[in-house]
């Protein structure tokens, strides 16, 4: 593999997600390209204050920008509900730089958050003795979403917690194109007993065959239970109107002001209500090949230096799942985060409604990804 928009395009799609932890499906990235990382500071404050859809659009929020400022070129990607990691190739990295800055500005002064955000080239991450390596996961036909191991996300996102190679924040007013990005539906109740946040890292030192083991254990419970599965709907997530994200997707648009924003938003929204609600086909657009697209294409688990799931389960497929990270962690193998909710929400990025490569990030509704990292820090500072 060689540096440039071939690189990524290159890597054949794996579909069985029992094999994520395949050594051979994943591709190390070139040296000259560069990861970016983003997250929200205080992210648990946040959530406290039960603001876990801004938390969550801040988070996809880094993904849309990136995306439209690299025109839709493919790049590795993945969303961590309250920030974001991705890796471009060195023709990119100043669009990326660009887009990440504007986006830190858009999340204060639009969503009264702080995020930080960094670049960390490849070859730094090497020079550490780490590594970045991607892999393409297909969930349907319709798409790919990235893998990465190799420990390098996980060393950037520390590194940006420190303060390490951060990017700063754009002037005052500047706005990314955050086209396509949109929070429509309504959250989605568990309908198995509860929605399970699951986080999964390796223990310092710990054996990487052991902790292959551990994932792969982990999957396996999961895909062979009848007792747990993908948080979204089979008939798709509910929508209503007015939405209850209509405040957030105002705020994603340019020019104007806000009132008028919110009530273009409005209008929309109204118009995109009962086209879904009564199946009315569009100019091409067919609501219920949207609809099925849309539960084919959630990202509901993903691997990003460590395990990330979002289950709609049984209380015993819980207490299964906990007994055996309870047992890899009394052994040093894993640290972990378990978060018990009622529910799970999405946040969509969608470019086009006539194109099936639409992206749509589930998480929890009451906490998600950050109350799991937050017990996973409990569970580490405790050992």
């Amino acid at each position: 593999m060689t540096s440039g928009d071939s690189f990524y395009g290159g890597i054949s799609v794996f579909r069985g997600f029992t094999s994520l932890m395949d050594p051979a499906l994943y591709a190390p990235l070139p040296d000259d390209w560069s990861i970016g990382v983003a997250d929200i500071v205080d992210s648990t404050k946040a959530i406290a204050a039960e603001r876990y859809k801004a938390v969550n659009m801040a988070g996809a929020a880094v993904i849309a920008a990136v995306t439209n400022a690299l025109e839709g070129r493919e790049f590795p990607f993945v969303f961590g509900g309250d920030g974001a990691s991705f890796a471009v190739a060195p023709s990119d990295l100043d669009a990326a730089r660009d887009a990440l800055a504007a986006t830190a500005t858009w999340v204060r002064e639009d969503l009264d958050l702080t995020m930080r955000v960094a670049l960390v080239s490849v070859s730094a991450i090497r020079a550490q003795g780490l590594d970045v390596r991607v892999a393409r996961f297909g969930p349907s036909a319709n798409l790919s979403y990235a893998m990465f191991s190799g420990g390098g996300l996980a060393f950037a996102d520390a590194a940006m917690k420190r303060g390490e190679f951060a990017v700063p924040e754009a002037p005052a007013g500047t706005q990314p194109d955050l086209s396509g990005l949109s929070c429509r539906f309504e959250v989605m109740p568990a309908s198995r007993g509860l929605i399970l946040s699951v986080l999964v890292m390796p223990a310092r030192g710990a054996d990487p065959h052991a902790f292959r083991k551990v994932i792969e254990d982990i999957v396996h419970l999961v895909e062979r239970s009848p007792d747990g599965a993908r948080p979204v709907p089979a008939q798709g997530p509910p929508l209503k109107w007015p939405p209850q994200g209509v405040e957030y997707e105002a705020r994603t648009r340019r020019g104007g002001p806000l009132l008028a924003r919110r009530a273009s938003v409005l209008a929309y929204n109204l118009f995109i209500y009962l086209v879904m609600r009564f199946d009315l086909e569009v100019g091409g657009f067919v609501p219920k090949v949207y609809k099925r697209q849309v539960v084919e294409n959630s990202d509901f688990r993903k691997y990003d230096d460590g395990l990330r799931m979002i289950l709609d389960c049984t209380p015993e497929l819980e207490r299964a799942l906990s007994d055996r990270l309870a047992a890899a962690a009394r052994e040093g193998i894993v640290r972990y985060g378990l978060h018990q909710q009622d529910a799970a929400m999405m946040t969509c990025f969608t470019p086009s409604v006539l194109r099936s490569d639409h992206v749509h990030f589930i998480d929890g509704a009451r906490g998600g990804y950050a109350s799991a990292a937050t017990a996973l820090k409990e569970m580490m500072v405790a050992s």
